[in-house]
């Protein structure tokens, strides 16, 4: 085997595919993220992993936060390095992990944005039912509303995996780990409504299991999710974005009295502790609704009333 970075990245990359499964995106992104370092290891001489030490991985980090680079990317950047690198010495490519000892950025962390009950209704009733694309864009906003999904799941979902007769959702998420996730009535009307009148004329007499389609009867892509969030969320003047979404329905899951495991389970998180900062989220709005309520609580209440 030649002892260069690029064939120790295309092993890693291989086995992320055939061994955990993992997305396109994920593949992706860990390959941007080790090309990078392997770049920056080259123009100092260093052609292979096994000669990567502390010194290399610290004058990295310290060149990308020179660059300005936000601690949740440079994060994400150490995060690949050592899967990477975790991989290589189980497969004994690498003698030692240069990675080991270096700790990450401390990351401030905050508060997820989430829309109230009156903005996502207004959000998800904005699209235009006469037409098969607002059709399709009622059910998108509704199915990400009432299930929490990550825009990856939404796009990649196929027809077969919706059951309309039990309101269920049949989710391949990250690592194609599955889950079932539940929908109410108003998300299952309109994907009923989509399905049935919408779908077909958008597929016309060509052939896609894709749940979503565009107008040209392919898959919708993740980035036209995006543009068509900017284009409803005129209707409630903020910017949204689909992973809004899903705080929304967490926190308002959590606001109605759900419990935090079913949170979790909904909405994939393989640790507790991610679905936590809602908890967060929901005892700083039962703070402001407490200060902005309670008659004792308010400025005017205190001393010198």
């Amino acid at each position: 085997m030649k002892n260069n970075f690029d064939e120790y990245i295309r092993l890693f990359l291989d086995y992320l595919r055939a061994e955990r499964n993992a997305s396109p995106y994920t593949v992706r992104d860990y390959e941007q993220n080790l090309q990078e370092f392997s770049e920056f290891s080259i123009e100092r001489g260093i052609n292979s992993p096994r000669e990567v030490d502390k010194q290399v991985i610290r004058e990295y980090l310290g060149k990308l936060k020179n660059q300005g680079q936000a601690p949740s990317t440079i994060n994400n950047k150490l995060s690949a390095m050592r899967t990477f690198y975790r991989y290589l010495l189980r497969e004994k490519l690498v003698a030692r992990n240069p990675l080991a000892g270096i700790s990450s950025p401390k990351l401030i962390r905050h508060l997820p944005s989430f829309l109230t009950v009156e903005e996502a209704r207004r959000l998800v009733e904005s699209p235009d039912l006469s037409r098969p694309q607002g059709q399709r864009d009622r059910a998108l906003l509704e199915l990400l509303y009432a299930s929490g999904l990550r825009v990856s799941e939404l796009v990649n979902m196929d027809v077969e995996q919706v059951n309309l007769v039990t309101n269920e959702i049949r989710v391949r998420g990250k690592g194609a780990k599955e889950r079932v996730t539940l929908i109410g009535g108003p998300a299952a009307r309109a994907l009923e409504n989509f399905i049935n009148n919408g779908r077909p004329l958008l597929l016309g007499d060509r052939k896609n299991n894709a749940l979503f389609l565009n107008h040209l009867g392919g898959r919708l892509p993740a980035r036209r999710v995006q543009k068509l969030l900017d284009k409803y969320a005129l209707a409630i003047g903020k910017k949204v974005h689909p992973h809004m979404l899903r705080h929304t329905f967490a926190t308002h899951l959590l606001d109605g009295g759900a419990d935090l495991k079913v949170v979790q389970e909904l909405l994939g998180h393989a640790d507790l502790s991610s679905t936590q900062i809602y908890t967060h989220v929901t005892q700083s709005q039962a703070r402001k609704i407490y200060l902005a309520a309670h008659p004792m609580a308010r400025p005017e209440s205190r001393d010198g009333e």
